[in-house]
């Protein structure tokens, strides 16, 4: 294989410590090969500040890092505008939240024609690319309008809804064709395999071809899942550092007479985070054991506050604190704790290790890594358990998990109590099976298999 060439919305530097594992694990190929990282450099230009399409280039033993700056009109169109109002509530199901009407769609094109020109100098002839998320799709059909060659991947990081959804969206049969321009389309999960294969032959035509491949717009691609695993190694390393073994103990000594269950996310819609809220309230209304004993530490990092519905779930959230606390509260118990800030990765496995259930419930999810590294951080000896919605991702690997659907309440809170009684044995032949499974399909399985599959496809 040539050089390797990833890109991707925000430009990950995997030199420092708090690169996560994608960006550690795509920086392990672009060392061994030689290779480009390209994406948006983070900066947004000031009103009469010049802005180039030649990015500024760093260097990192045989990689080049290229950051591009955009412009406040740019950043507020296609990021803020159709990335994150149009593309992220639809593919997360959520067609009441998108804004159909601002013109956001003309930026997103822009900013992609300008990625791909600022992009397309550096680039060698034997180059592979690898493009990342839904930020990005136009940008390999613009790569192909300026003659580029190259073998070009695209992987989507989070779901595709079912074509009744996609079609809803206007300019959803343009979205298609761009994907064509690619050689091989990587998804998270089967499911979402499924959805374009269905929607490619209901809305353009397509026609699938054996060896996961589809015919459609004058070309042919490859179609595959590929779900992101995470460094279980590294994690484990990082929980018997200071700070999780910190965390751990002062876990263990806080809620030495509690059950504490955790919620780890970013504050989204696609969470479900009110939803887990209202089966927890469930759980203490009819399991009597769990009064004064269970905890709900819910960890909600601030994600993307600009936009209104953001505002608004945090507001739902703070209300749903304040009434289940009030009503169940005690001088020496809280059952909630809502922390609105992000916690640091460091002490995120000792968080894990102290908790004897993991609430994770999102409504959608394209993977959703925290399932896996809180079975990564669990004690074999003692396991915490696992309760995960069979709508991320992850369910289609984790079935030992006990999965729920978010959006039944009554059911969600009997997992949880069922959760909390778990015999032993049970839960250690859980966690076994769990850990068995991330483990043989970490990041290093993920970035190999999606490179080995974009080097068979026929370009």
């Amino acid at each position: 294989m040539g050089r390797l060439v990833v890109v991707s919305n925000r430009l990950a530097d995997p030199r420092k410590a708090a690169a996560g594992g994608l960006a550690v694990a795509l920086g392990e190929s672009l060392q061994r090969t030689g290779g480009l990282w390209f994406g948006w450099s983070g900066h947004i230009a000031e009103p009469g500040e010049a802005l180039t399409d030649e990015p500024e280039v760093t260097r990192w033993g045989k990689v080049s890092l290229a950051g591009l700056a955009l412009s406040r009109e740019d950043h507020d169109g296609y990021y803020l505008g159709y990335a994150n109002k149009v593309l992220w509530p639809v593919f997360h199901y959520r067609l009441d939240l998108a804004d159909f009407e601002s013109g956001f769609l003309d930026r997103y094109k822009a900013v992609n024609q300008r990625f791909a020109r600022a992009l397309k100098p550096l680039l060698k002839d034997d180059d592979v690319l690898w493009i990342h998320d839904y930020h990005l799709i136009p940008l390999g059909a613009e790569l192909r309008a300026l003659g580029c060659k190259q073998r070009i991947g695209f992987f989507l990081h989070i779901p595709l809804p079912p074509p009744q959804l996609l079609s809803a969206m206007p300019g959803a049969d343009w979205l298609l064709r761009m994907l064509f321009a690619y050689d091989l389309v990587g998804f998270q999960a089967q499911a979402d395999v499924q959805h374009f294969a269905r929607f490619g032959q209901a809305e353009g035509d397509v026609v699938p071809l054996p060896g996961d491949r589809y015919s459609g717009f004058g070309r042919v691609l490859k179609a595959q899942a590929f779900p992101i695993g995470m460094d279980v190694d590294e994690f484990r390393r990082l929980g018997e550092q200071r700070e999780a073994v910190e965390t751990f103990e002062q876990m263990r000594d806080q809620y030495s007479h509690r059950r504490v269950l955790i919620g780890a996310d970013r504050l989204d819609y696609s969470k479900g985070l009110p939803q887990r809220f209202r089966a927890f309230k469930r759980l203490l209304d009819e399991y009597e054991d769990t009064r004064s004993s269970a905890t709900l530490i819910q960890i909600a990092a601030p994600s993307r506050e600009e936009v209104d519905a953001y505002a608004d779930i945090r507001r739902e959230l703070e209300g749903l604190t304040g009434a289940i606390n009030g009503q169940y509260g005690t001088l020496d118990w809280v059952p909630i704790r809502y922390i609105h800030r992000a916690l640091a990765r460091k002490r995120m496995p000792g968080l894990c290790r102290a908790a004897k259930v993991a609430l994770v419930t999102p409504l959608r999810d394209g993977m959703n890594l925290v399932a896996k590294e809180f079975v990564a951080a669990q004690d074999p000896e003692d396991p915490g358990v696992l309760v995960l919605s069979r709508f991320a991702g992850a369910a289609e690997q984790m079935k030992q998990a006990i999965l729920v659907n978010p959006h039944d309440t009554q059911g969600t809170a009997a997992a949880i109590h069922r959760a909390l009684q778990m015999p032993l044995e049970e839960r250690r032949q859980r966690h076994a099976a769990l850990l068995a499974g991330i483990t043989e399909f970490d990041i290093h399985w993920w970035r190999r298999s999606y490179l080995a599959a974009l080097e068979e496809a026929a370009p």
